[in-house]
Order: C-alpha cells, then structure tokens, then sequence
C-alpha cells in the first residue's frame, strides 16, 4: 500500500473517529422509541458529499467509501460503538467490513445468492424495511394525549382486572384409604408438614432444613376458574376448583379431592385479592399498547395500498390441494388456530 494512501486512510478513519465520539456524546431520549436507522452514505451525519465518496479500500471491483464506513458506525447500537473507538480498533472495523464483502463476492461467485432459502431470507430483510416505514414517525409514548389514554382504560377495563390469585398445597397420595387416614389425623390436630413429608408422594425423599413446615406440599398460584391466566399446569382443575371454596388462609378442605388415581387433600397457604389497576398504574402498559396499535395499523395500511398497486392472485384450488407432511401433521390444529385468529392482544 502507498505511504500517501496509508496517511489518507489513518486520516479518513481519525474522522470517523471524530463522527463516532459524536455520536457518543448526542445520548439518547429513552421516552421515544428509536426510528430505524438510515443506511448508506445519507447516514453519515457530518460528512460532506466529497469525505463521504472518500475510497477506504477496494474489495475486487467493490470500494469501501468513508461513507459506507460511517454509515456502519451509525447502525450500530451505542454499546457497539464503543468498541471501536481507538485508532486500531476502528481498523479492525474496516477490516470486518473487508472480510464481509470478499465473503460476499465469493458467496455469489458460488451462486449461493440464488438459493431460495437466501432468496428468501433476503425478502425478509426487505419486508422488514418496509415495515420499519411504517414505524417511522410515530410519537413517543409520553406524547400521546392524556384523553386519549383514559379513553382506552375506559373501553378495556376488564384489560386491567388481576383476580384473585390463591397459592394452594397438597398432601398427594395413590390409595383412598390413606388418604382417609391422613385426613382423620389432620382433623385430630396432627401436624401437615409431618404429615406431607410421612405420606405425599410429590414429597422430596429429603427435607430441606429450616424449610417452612406450613409450605409443605406447595403447588403453586392459581386463578378462579375459568381465569385463563390462573392456569397452572402443577394444580389438576378440580383441585383449583376447590382452593377457591376455601375460606381462611391455613384451611385444609374437610373433604377429599380425587382426580384420576390420585387423591388430594389441600391447603390454603396465602391469598391475593383481585385488583383493577387504576388509570395512573396502568398508564405507561396503555401508552404502549396505543403505539402497537397504531404501528400495526400503518403496517396493515401499507400492506393494503401495495395490493392495490401490485396484482395478486391466490389459487384456491391448488392451496386445498396442500398436503402437510406427516411430520407436521400433529401441529395441524395449531396451525389452524393461528391462521385463524385477528383477536387484538390484550393490554399488557
């Protein structure tokens, strides 16, 4: 390499430098969501049009312009940036941009640019990109009008009802006798955590020392039934059915429950009541939501407009002729469930 072009190239690589700290030193504003950043020379912020066309290095037929290097920098996150702020690390980042591009003139030399899972995942990218169209532009959460996020907390309430969540426990056993012996010595006053470790069969073979007598046996928190949100898979549903009859916390249900060969005697051991988050507790869960909201709408907008302009066609005879493979056939009722559903998620 020339000595004058080694001078231009530590020259060129200093102002980026200078452009990095720059970009260090602007901060950021962590109330808005960030906009995707601009790619290519446009992104180098502070470059004229004759520092941005600079040649860094040839690649082949393919230069590496200050600009493109800039333009880098600038798509990279802040702690990224960071890396490179010495002299030698920024070459190091020339160097990166070097071996990408003679990894990507051989990858097309090899004709891997047309394989359809490239072709794909290229398509992909550039889907993204539109999208993030769509995204540009949209106000930051805390600029969203306070009228407008009491009018969402009025129309989804139920959106911020939390139920009661009750944790139960069980002492778990395989023959109804037992059980009958178990609870006969529970209402005579015997000990539950003696009890759960003498008989349960979800018992540990060891007891933790100084493990909480009266947390023995802990399954879980669970809902009111039919609180899709108080599932827990540990807890079979007629024993969550029946936490809930219950009165006090430290109550053993009086009567046996069974599901299956199993038979459960259980135990209130902490209760939440249900809460309705107020309009000030769910504020920022409501301004997020409203921005999804909005995002999805322009993303759909412009998914609609490019039907308009770009003709499809969709054989319907040929798409009910699709048969899946059988390795995917058990995911069929999930696939059509998916395919299926335009539900609105709920409010955070």
């Amino acid at each position: 390499m020339k000595r004058g072009f080694v001078g231009s190239l530590g020259a060129a690589l200093a102002l980026a430098g200078a452009l990095l700290t720059t970009a260090l030193l602007a901060g950021c504003d962590d109330s808005a969501l960030p906009p995707p950043r601009a790619t290519g020379a446009a992104a180098s912020a502070g470059l004229t049009a004759k520092q941005a066309a600079l040649v860094l290095a040839k690649v082949g037929d393919k230069t590496i312009t200050l600009g493109d290097y800039a333009a880098t920098l600038e798509r990279m996150n802040q702690i990224d940036r960071l890396r490179f702020q010495s002299p030698e690390r920024r070459r190091d980042l020339l160097n990166q941009m070097i071996d990408l591009e003679l990894l990507a003139q051989e990858a097309r030399r090899r004709e891997i640019d047309k394989r359809p899972e490239v072709q794909d995942a290229v398509r992909q990218i550039l889907r993204d990109a539109m999208l993030a169209k769509a995204r540009a532009g949209n106000m930051a959460p805390a600029h969203i009008p306070a009228a407008d996020v009491k009018a969402y907390y009025d129309a989804h309430k139920e959106d911020f009802r939390e139920p009661e969540r009750r944790r139960v426990a069980a002492i778990v056993l395989g023959d109804p006798d037992k059980a009958d012996e178990v609870m006969n010595k529970l209402k005579a006053g015997g000990s539950w955590g003696e009890l759960y470790f003498e008989h349960s069969l979800n018992a540990p073979h060891q007891q933790i020392p100084g493990a909480p007598a009266d947390l023995a046996g802990d399954l879980g928190i669970v809902g009111p039934p039919g609180d899709a949100k108080g599932d827990n898979a540990a807890v079979p549903e007629v024993v969550r059915k029946a936490a809930f009859e219950l009165a006090q916390v430290n109550d053993v249900l009086p009567r046996i429950i069974q599901q299956g060969e199993r038979y459960y005697i259980i135990r209130l051991i902490s209760l939440s009541p249900g809460h309705t988050r107020t309009l000030a507790e769910a504020d920022q869960a409501i301004r997020v939501a409203i921005l999804q909201k909005r995002i999805r709408e322009r993303e759909k907008a412009m998914e609609m407009e490019l039907r308009k302009s770009i003709p499809v066609t969709i054989d319907e005879d040929a798409l009910a002729a699709v048969k899946l493979p059988d390795a995917l056939k058990k995911y069929k009722p999930v696939l059509e469930g998916a395919a299926a559903s335009t539900a609105e998620p709920a409010a955070p």
